[in-house]
């Protein structure tokens, strides 16, 4: 078939050079429209359903909200976990759906679970849907800043709420913008109870009379001169002044009783559960920029600057806005970095092609067809909504040195006919005669050709169909490789053929004259001879080279993912619960300040708490601070690792009852929405009882602190809460005439402070609140002193209906499935996961008991290892029996495949080695580059098989008898030592062609890297393998299998 193509192509080469103008033109706008990304959005498909429950215990949040909720969504089709958060007044419930459904369709059937539950829940609550974004849906947070110290906090505030919000929500691609840090405005009506009882007012009465004198109305139309009036009645409350004419009732006079008679009203602030800080100068308010799903990232970036650009004109004199985290920027160095690696390939793989070959028109095939290939690859990513990410370049950037092997060894071996033919004909060739030269080469290595490039198509299977984390990140390099490979496959059978007829012209020196291949045949003969002569012992040196890498394998650790280095740090300790938000905003600034005197940090911003979004679930004791780095020629020491400077902070930073932990901000996004656990290792202890998980919980801890790889651990406090509880005495209240609910109303109201309605102040909204003064409520005597009014009109003493008590509870309940859940984060020093949680798991095992009914699992980046190993573990074994099918189609018998296959473990030599002497652990990186190599050395050896079949077949041709062993093996000593020059191109491409990979410094060259390093260093080995080890394993079957028909042949001739 391959040869059916080949002619055609040849036969129409106008409509071939005119596809291939056309697929250019299409690839360059697919390239120029591509959507930009640092790395593919990893988040799993979630669905978040978000409760306010104002001022409710996480307890009462728990049993009222979340666990009806969550077991709901238990039931939504392809939900795969229902993970609950219980906050204080907050209930988040995160539904976690099967890889491969669409979003729209999960947040369809979740709105229709949630009808069926709302009957379940308290009166006037209403559960929503959270934004539709993913994990990595942070691309943007400011801070609004003034120095000039015009505008306090509360302004601050609203400029970000009611200027800045909502025209950034206009910008397209973007879901949400959510406000953090500052105070919310607040008018606060602060009720003297004494006053109250004076004047015989009820409390409910005051919240009723301030309700009632917040309102417009409409009053319908009014016709008067033959005009239309439409009628209102206005009476929102616009000012404190507003306020206090409010009437609450008349005296035994009939003198009007208002509101500033009994109460002292003033503006202050809402109360929060979240603070922002930046570069521990004082708190500021801020903003983030939340990206819907499946939108352009750096496009939605770029609307985003240009907005806040318009915006900025409009703010009040003093006031900036400072960008503390921007995406774009990672996305910009991250392509950079592929991009330049990119293009050194392409410069680098083009020279040595023309190095080789010393005929600059022939190189030409290639400078043309390489960028050709890439271009129809961007086609398909573009068609298919793959973005472009370190992850799809990168696969591009693998397939480049395999992309040129099929025009290398035609154009070499278009070289060898050409060359053979004017010595034949001892004259120059016509135009028809040299057609037919190319034609006649092309022909003779196409089939082999386009199967081995197949092959290594194929070999991408099992990156592919790896699932979750692991398959969102790594099937883009996949996809793209695949693409780029077939492109040249395609490419090698039409184009090529065509572009070695139009270029190859003009004098084309012999391969024996080129001093580079005089060279090659210098070294590579002598070698060889030697290896063609003491066969036996060339296999079992190679069976010891192979025998080698035992050492490295057992000293080599293993991880789930090398760290994405993003340009900016997250730091994420974890205080004790009960934290009050003013040692919290201490603590921040504190951190903040010492985070900013190290000379690699441009900026600090600090938040403690959760910005007001649904994807945020951070309790007031979680501390997320992004680090902004200087870019790194501009540190003291630009060769430091960012792991290095993690380090250095780590030990400044020391804290009591803080739990350190360092991240990256998209990393920890999608973590923490995946898993919920922000370290490499996490421990989950599920079971009934709030107490024992706390104390497994500290167990565990304590067991992991032990281990010396343990840089942090910190279990959860599950019952770590402080509470004071009013437990209400029914009898006594009961003769008083009062129920459980009027005392509820006064502890409810009076005490925590209710917001009972909101002014409408133009386009701004804020909360009207009314409690008791802070003298009368902030110690437990004036607790006990707070009056209740009863049915007969006096008010008696809060303690004469309840005790009140100090106790300890849970400041946050997890559940996954419904089941309650003690997570246990633990931080290491090593990156070599996999040996952590092996010795954890023994240290577990020996020190904590475990109860029935309580389960332990563990969790974080060791979860998506064990699961990615499971499934290579099956896939690569489909996948190398499918490539041996693939050999058996183009070679029609088993021997050749089977030898074919031998290049897989003679590969893993160098790359196993290559990944040591580096450093590296082995992480589903290392194996995806595995991967990578074995179809590339899978191709190279089928090169050197078919070169010494043809010469071989020459041989039979000639002789037309069985040939003898001795004849076998010259002829593939001969084969080998001949088309040293293909096989040598071939595989330098490859390995120059990834250096510009191991050379690159830049955001994402960490994981790159480690998908290099296995390749680079096996295709040292298989070149080496293949130009001496493989002709004499060849040669030994060959000199098998015909000995064998010999004696066959021998037998039925004496029959």
């Amino acid at each position: 078939m391959t040869d059916f193509i080949i002619n055609s192509a040849l036969k129409d080469r106008f409509m071939v050079l005119l596809g291939a103008i056309i697929l250019a033109l299409a690839g360059l706008w697919s390239f120029k429209n591509m959507p930009l990304d640092a790395i593919p959005d990893l988040s799993d498909v979630q669905v978040i359903v978000f409760t306010d429950y104002a001022d409710q215990s996480p307890q009462v949040v728990e049993n009222q909200i979340t666990y009806p909720l969550t077991t709901a969504m238990l039931a939504v089709p392809h939900a795969k976990v229902v993970r609950g958060y219980s906050f204080f007044g907050l209930s988040f419930v995160y539904v976690i759906f099967e890889d491969g459904t669409d979003m729209y369709w999960a947040r369809s059937r979740v709105l229709e679970y949630l009808n069926y539950v709302k009957g379940r829940l308290p009166q006037g609550v209403t559960p929503t849907l959270g934004p539709d974004a993913t994990g990595v849906g942070w691309i943007y947070e400011y801070a609004l800043v003034d120095k000039s110290g015009k505008h306090d906090l509360a302004q601050l505030r609203s400029i970000q709420d009611w200027y800045l919000r909502y025209p950034l929500q206009t910008v397209s691609g973007v879901s949400e913008v959510a406000s953090v840090g500052g105070y919310v405005k607040q008018y606060q009506v602060e009720v003297d109870p004494n006053a109250l009882q004076a004047y015989q007012i009820p409390l409910s009465t005051v919240i009723n009379a301030i309700k009632r004198s917040n309102n417009d109305v409409g009053g319908r139309l009014f016709e008067m001169g033959e005009t239309e009036y439409m009628v209102r009645g206005l009476g929102y409350i616009k000012s404190i002044a507003d306020l206090k004419t409010i009437p609450v009732g008349v005296d035994v006079n009939g003198t009007p009783i208002r509101l500033q008679d009994i109460a002292h009203i003033q503006i202050g602030p809402e109360l929060r559960r979240g603070v922002t800080e930046l570069n521990g100068e004082g708190e500021v308010a801020g903003g983030v920029v939340i990206m819907r799903f499946g939108e352009n990232a750096q496009e939605t970036i770029q609307d985003v600057r240009k907005k806040l650009d318009e915006l900025k004109k409009g703010l009040p004199e003093g006031v900036e806005i400072v960008t503390v985290y921007d995406r774009g920027s990672l996305i910009e160095r991250a392509v950079d970095t592929l991009n330049t690696a990119l293009i050194q390939e392409l410069i680098i793989v083009c020279a040595l092609v023309a190095l080789f070959l010393l005929h600059l028109r022939s190189s030409m095939v290639i400078i043309v067809t390489l960028p050709l290939g890439v271009l129809m690859a961007f086609i398909v990513m573009k068609w298919q909504g793959i973005n472009a990410n370190i992850m799809s370049l990168g696969g591009i950037a693998l397939a480049i040195g395999d992309m040129v092997d099929g025009a290398v060894v035609m154009v070499e071996n278009a070289h060898k006919h050409l060359a053979e033919a004017v010595e034949r004909k001892q004259a120059e060739l016509t135009p028809k005669e040299r057609w037919q030269a190319i034609g006649n080469a092309s022909t003779e290595v196409g089939s082999g050709l386009f199967f081995s490039l197949l092959v290594i198509t194929v070999s991408f299977l099992p990156i592919i169909t790896m699932e979750a984390q692991e398959g969102r990140l790594f099937s883009p390099l996949a996809f793209t490789k695949s693409y780029a490979m077939a492109a040249a496959a395609i490419l090698t059978v039409t184009l090529v053929p065509v572009l070695m007829g139009y270029f190859i012209r003009g004098k084309i020196i012999p391969e024996h004259q080129n001093p580079i291949n005089r060279f090659l045949h210098f070294i590579h003969a002598p070698v060889l001879k030697l290896a063609m002569r003491w066969r036996a012992i060339t296999v079992i040196l190679a069976a010891l080279l192979m025998a080698s890498t035992l050492y490295p394998l057992s000293n080599i650790g293993s991880e789930f993912m090398p760290p994405l280095y993003e340009g900016d740090l997250l730091y994420m300790p974890t205080t004790f619960p009960g934290i009050s938000i003013t040692k919290a905003k201490e603590v921040l600034q504190q951190t903040d300040k010492m985070l900013k005197t190290f000379p690699e940090v441009q900026q600090v911003f600090g938040k403690i708490g959760r910005a007001e979004t649904a994807t945020d679930a951070a309790p007031l004791m979680m501390v997320e601070t992004t680090v902004q780095l200087k870019p790194q020629d501009q540190w003291p020491d630009p060769d430091k690792t960012a792991r290095q400077l993690m380090d250095e902070m780590d030990k400044a930073i020391h804290f009591p009852g803080l739990a350190n932990t360092w991240t990256m901000p998209i990393k920890n996004r999608i973590d923490m929405l995946s898993t919920g656990i922000k370290t490499p290792v996490g421990i989950k202890v599920s079971g009934p009882d709030l107490n024992v998980l706390q104390t497994l919980a500290l167990q565990i801890e304590q067991a992991m602190k032990t281990l010396p790889e343990t840089l942090s651990a910190y279990g959860d406090r599950a019952v770590g809460g402080y509470f004071l509880d009013f437990d209400i005495n029914r009898e006594a209240a009961a003769r008083y005439g009062l129920t459980t609910g009027d005392v509820q109303d006064v502890i409810q109201s009076a005490i925590g402070g209710m917001n009972i309605t909101e002014t409408v102040e133009g386009l701004e909204r804020y909360p009207v609140n009314v409690r008791y003064p802070r003298d009368l409520r902030d110690n437990l005597e004036a607790l006990q002193r707070v009056l209740i009014p009863t049915p007969t009109g006096s008010q008696i003493p809060l303690a004469l209906v309840a005790d009140i008590n100090f106790t300890r509870g849970t400041d946050v309940i997890k559940t996954e499935d419904a089941r309650p859940n003690a997570w246990v984060y633990v931080d290491i020093k090593t990156s070599d996961i996999g040996g952590f949680v092996t010795l954890a798991k023994q240290k577990l095992a020996e020190q904590v008991n475990i109860p029935a009914g309580y389960t332990v699992s563990w969790s974080g980046q060791f979860e998506y290892m064990e699961r990615a190993a499971e499934r290579l573990r099956i896939v690569v074994p489909l996948t190398l029996l499918l490539i041996f099918v693939l050999l058996y189609c183009a070679f029609r018998n088993i021997t050749e495949p089977a030898i074919v296959m031998l290049t897989i473990p003679f590969s893993l030599i160098g790359g196993i080695w290559l990944v040591y002497w580096m450093g590296f652990n082995l992480s589903v990186a290392v194996y995806v580059g595995f991967i990578a190599l074995a179809g590339t050395a899978a191709e190279t050896g089928v090169m050197v098989l078919s070169f010494i079949d043809i010469e071989v077949e020459k041989l039979r041709q000639k002789k037309q008898a069985p040939l003898t062993g001795a004849e076998i093996k010259a002829a593939s000593e001969a084969a080998t030592a001949l088309r040293v020059r293909p096989v040598a191109i071939t595989a330098l491409a490859n390995i120059v062609g990834l250096i510009p990979i191991m050379w690159a410094s830049g955001a994402g060259a960490d994981v790159t890297q480690r998908i290099a390093a296995p390749a680079l260093g096996g295709m040292l080995t298989v070149l080496i393998l293949s130009l001496l080890v493989f002709p004499v394993i060849y040669s030994l079957a060959l000199q098998f299998h015909e000995e064998r028909k010999s004696r066959v042949g021998l037998a039925s001739h004496e029959l």
